[in-house]
């Protein structure tokens, strides 16, 4: 499925907005106290790339969801 336009808008802006927040919510969480004090920058990108993971899958959910409604929506017409 090719996506143009207010779409292709629409989509980053939700993959970037679930990243931030996939990110904040694990920022919560404190993991860098059970990790030793040297390998701070590595759980730093663990936990970043850990968001991506999340946010990405949340909001491929999301926009799935959006498209499969209005495909219901569309059929009933």
């Amino acid at each position: 499925m090719q996506v143009y336009g207010i779409d292709a808008i629409i989509r980053i802006v939700s993959h970037l907005a679930f990243i931030y927040l996939a990110f904040w919510s694990l920022r919560s969480l404190r993991v860098e106290n059970i990790f030793k004090a040297f390998h701070e920058t590595q759980v730093r990108l663990a936990i970043t790339m850990l968001a991506i993971v999340i946010g990405f899958t949340c909001s491929t959910f999301f926009l799935e969801i959006i498209i499969l409604c209005k495909n219901i929506f569309f059929t009933l017409q």
